[in-house]
C-alpha cells in the first residue's frame, strides 16, 4: 500500500484527506420504491436517504435490497431490477469511518406493509427518524443524508412509472 491520500466527503460536504491504509471497502445496496407519485425514503441524521445498506456475506444484492427495505421501513418489496451503480469516497456519519463505497441501486416493486422503524437496532434508532413516502415533486428540496447524489436515479425510475 502506498502513502497516497484520498479526499473523502461527509454528509455536510466537508472534505477529509484520508491515507489509503485507512480506507475500508463498503458495498451498499439501495432500493428505489415509487408508489402513487411518492418515493420511499428514510431519515438519517435529519437528512433523507434511500432505504438500503450493507450486503451481508453470502447474500445476493437483490436479497439485500429486499431485506434492507423491510428492516428500515416496514415496507415489503419484490422484483429488484438493477438500475445504476456509483462509487465514491466518504466519511460515514456518526462514526467518522472513511470508506470507499460502491452503491448499487435497484428499482423494486411495492408489495405491501406499513411504515415502521421497528427493524432498527438500538444504535440505528439513535440516529434514524421514521421512514416516509415523500412526494416526487419535493426531491429537489430535500437535504441529502449521503455524500453521493441519488435523486437522478429516482427520477429515472419515476419516468417509467408515469
Amino acid at each position: 500500500m502506498s502513502d497516497k491520500k484520498f479526499t473523502c466527503v461527509d454528509i455536510h460536504g466537508n472534505s477529509h484527506e484520508i491515507p489509503e491504509k485507512d480506507l475500508r471497502w463498503l458495498p451498499g445496496i439501495y432500493a428505489v420504491v415509487i408508489q402513487k407519485g411518492k418515493v420511499l425514503l428514510t431519515n438519517q441524521h435529519g437528512r433523507y436517504v434511500l432505504p438500503g445498506g450493507s450486503e451481508e456475506f453470502g447474500e445476493m444484492p437483490e436479497e439485500t435490497a429486499i431485506r434492507e427495505t423491510f428492516e428500515e421501513t416496514g415496507i415489503r418489496v419484490a422484483n429488484p431490477r438493477l438500475l445504476n451503480c456509483k462509487s465514491n469516497l466518504f466519511v460515514m456519519p456518526g462514526i467518522n469511518k472513511p470508506v470507499q463505497s460502491l452503491q448499487i441501486f435497484y428499482a423494486c416493486d411495492f408489495v405491501g406493509g406499513e411504515l415502521s422503524s421497528e427493524g432498527f437496532d438500538e444504535h440505528e434508532k439513535s440516529w434514524s427518524g421514521p421512514p416516509e413516502w415523500v412526494p416526487l415533486n419535493k426531491l429537489d428540496s430535500l437535504k441529502l443524508g449521503s455524500s453521493f447524489e441519488w435523486r437522478d436515479v429516482v427520477r429515472t425510475v419515476a419516468k417509467f412509472n408515469q
